[in-house]
């Protein structure tokens, strides 16, 4: 983000800290309306600091994705690639499934879209290559899956459990039955 005087920067700082309660407590279609409310300043300035709704997602996710990915990179250097892959997949499984909107934020019209960049999809899914890549390599993974279909996958299992009593759990558990299709053991 380029320099910004005090008062924008602590405008910026505030709508963020807003959205992400709205977020938390009403997933991705949370009121842009209510996050300036909230935050104490007009929907224009809200639209400056982040011009689409997909933007304000963006940053709501971007730290915690961030560490997703780094989490990535640290397994990819693990010797079993099987279990390395399973691992991540099930912290990003968990995180999308415990964060109201996440999923949501990821796909668009049900899907994830190569056509418009999404940049929470793109360092997830830059990170979960090499890790797929080299469990494929070592055959403990389905040849012809991408990292885009894993992310897809992944949201797909969050939305499926958003309404469940335990929806972390209930998405581990059938991050599992598809493991054992994708990736059974030998």
């Amino acid at each position: 983000m380029p320099a910004q005087r005090a008062d924008a920067r602590r405008n910026y700082e505030r709508i963020l800290a807003v959205a992400e309660e709205e977020v938390a407590a009403h997933g991705a279609d949370a009121s842009l309306e209510q996050i300036a409310r909230t935050a104490g300043v007009g929907s224009a300035t809200v639209r400056r600091h982040f011009p689409t709704r997909s933007a304000l997602l963006e940053a709501v996710f971007r730290g915690r994705i961030e560490v997703l990915a780094a989490r990535a990179h640290e397994l990819a250097k693990e010797e079993d690639v099987r279990a390395a892959l399973l691992e991540w997949l099930g912290e990003l499984t968990v995180y999308s499934a415990s964060v109201q909107g996440l999923a949501t934020a990821l796909l668009r019209n049900g899907e994830l879209d190569p056509e418009h960049a999404n940049p929470c999809v793109d360092t997830l899914t830059e990170a979960g290559e090499p890790l797929l890549r080299r469990a494929e390599r070592a055959g403990v993974m389905a040849p012809g899956a991408t990292a885009v279909d894993l992310v897809t996958l992944i949201a797909g299992i969050a939305l499926a459990t958003q309404h469940h009593p335990a929806p972390a759990t209930e998405a581990d558990r059938l991050l599992g039955l598809a493991v054992a299709g994708i990736s059974p053991r030998r």
